[in-house]
């Protein structure tokens, strides 16, 4: 839907909560949770109790409310809440240090936390030094809060270009900035993606293992299934690979999002094909970082499933390239969504000839036109209608995009580029390789040479004769520069909360 289309006075939690209730959907399930169903009447009813808790401890219009909370009833009651009173809400990791949110509650200037017990802790070691935050509200304490507010509540009227959301990123190269979105753009991402490219409707029941104060995982499973009246899995812990077989095999989702790293890990899993039935599964999306050929080929081969393999960013609110359900390409991040354009350029801001690696430019109704209080980064990112993505790709001529790696994590080696992600993904084609990292380190001549940082997989243990295996194996299936001139064995690679490989820790950790 363009947001030309939306009325100029438009609250975003009156469109995915309230219409439901309007239309007579009252009595269908919102949310699954811990084998019990969550109707859109209950929800309708916890959101305005709880927007009308936060008009009581003096949160107005554009004020900012930080959510430090689990997948749960309460993240969707206090989000929605926040939205239909016109504040902006704020969700932000459960697993925090206390000075990291005292910089997010310090620089949001929210006036009010709504935080898991387990996090509690955290944030009252560094109150004192939070001076804009005048409540906290505590999960074990919101039933009650709720039970005194009434279940009668007004949308605010907001416009739609109203902000109502900030993600902030995860802050792999820096302090953590906060991307600002509209209403609007909460109904163009659910019709261009949700709709448009997942083909989500009011039979499919979903299931995302990233977290909803995650922009990726905040459309999974808040936005996208309440676009169209859809119901979504809530699971507060934190997922690994036994876990989330579990609850597929459980719960009988339709859909189910994860990033690749965490397939890898399902892949491991001993008999898991035989042990979890996936069957229920229509569609499996892989995001937040490259998704390898070897883990596309073994998901479909263990599960009969293809994985579908798509990009975004929190800057665009949710994906902008995409396989298509029923025709992902192998290795491959898909193609433009429709409704986005996408350009490739080089340094200079140039075309690059068709192959060629660029720098990927975004344009798109969803995209965000600033960062808070980040002028400098605010310039160097939004190019008026453009999005500097911060990726390099490539394009085929059919119109595939192939992920290079990160702007700053591209090498330079005998005077030609080589993109990690492409030797990452030749690594995690041999037997016994889990995942695989790679950094440029300069040599005793001050000359940049590829550096592999490799888990193995169980049973498997490293040894010099296997480094040179490894070696031989990507110099047998990609240009010779590209190989690495050394591999390291770890036990882990350094990552983003959202499961993104960390290159500039390595190159810091291993100079």
């Amino acid at each position: 839907m363009s947001a030309s289309q939306l009325s100029e006075r438009f609250n975003a939690a009156a469109f995915f909560v309230d219409r439901h209730v309007a239309e007579g959907r009252a009595s269908r399930a919102a949310f699954r949770v811990g084998g019990r169903a969550v109707s859109y009447g209950q929800l309708t009813d916890s959101v305005n109790r709880c927007g009308n808790a936060l008009v009581s401890l003096g949160v107005e219009i554009e004020n900012r409310v930080l959510l430090t909370l689990d997948d749960s009833p309460a993240f969707a009651a206090a989000f929605w809440g926040a939205v239909k009173i016109g504040a902006v809400a704020v969700p932000v990791n459960t697993l925090m240090t206390p000075a990291e949110y005292e910089f997010l509650l310090n620089d949001s200037r929210a006036k009010v936390a709504v935080v898991e017990d387990a996090a509690a802790p955290a944030i009252a070691a560094i109150r004192g030094q939070c001076p804009f935050l005048k409540s906290v509200v505590l999960v074990s304490r919101l039933e009650a809060v709720l039970a005194e507010s009434s279940a009668m509540l007004a949308p605010a009227p907001t416009c739609r270009e109203d902000v109502m959301y900030w993600g902030y990123t995860s802050g792999s190269t820096g302090a953590p900035k906060a991307a600002v979105h509209s209403h609007k753009d909460f109904v163009a991402a659910a019709d261009l993606v949700g709709v448009g490219v997942f083909g989500i409707d009011e039979n499919d029941l979903v299931f995302s293992a990233s977290k909803m104060f995650f922009a990726f995982g905040l459309g999974n499973t808040l936005y996208f299934p309440a676009r169209v009246g859809a119901a979504s899995v809530l699971v507060a812990d934190r997922m690994d690979a036994e876990r989330a077989l579990s609850v597929i095999a459980r719960e009988r989702p339709t859909v189910f999002f994860a990033v690749a790293t965490l397939y890898a890990r399902m892949l491991q899993v001993p008999d898991a094909e035989r042990r979890y039935d996936l069957s229920s599964l229509r569609l499996c999306v892989s995001s937040g970082e490259s998704l390898p050929a070897p883990i596309f080929d073994a998901w479909a081969e263990r599960f009969g499933h293809e994985l579908v393999d798509v990009v975004g960013s929190t800057e665009a609110l949710h994906d902008f390239i995409a396989n298509r359900p029923g025709k992902a390409r192998r290795g491959s991040s898909g193609l433009c969504v429709p409704g986005f354009e996408a350009r490739l350029v080089d340094d200079d801001g140039q075309p690059v000839a068709p192959g060629a690696a660029g720098h990927l430019l975004i344009k798109g109704e969803t995209t965000s036109p600033y960062y808070w209080n980040r002028l400098d980064r605010t310039r160097r990112t939004m190019l008026g209608d453009w999005l500097r993505t911060g990726d390099m790709f490539s394009r085929d001529e059919d119109g595939y995009f192939y992920f290079a790696g990160r702007s700053d994590d591209m090498l330079k080696v005998s005077g030609m580029w080589v993109s990690p992600a492409e030797v990452e993904s030749r690594l995690l084609e041999h037997a016994v390789v889990l995942e695989a990292g790679v950094i440029g380190r300069t040599d005793a001549e001050g000359l940049t040479r590829p550096a592999a940082f490799v888990v193995l997989k169980n049973g498997c243990y490293p040894s010099p004769e296997l480094a040179a295996e490894l070696t031989a194996f990507v110099r047998d299936g990609l240009a010779a520069f590209k190989a690495p001139r050394s591999i390291d064995f770890v036990d882990e690679l350094p990552k983003t909360a959202t499961g993104k490989i960390q290159r500039f820790r390595l190159r810091a950790d291993h100079r």
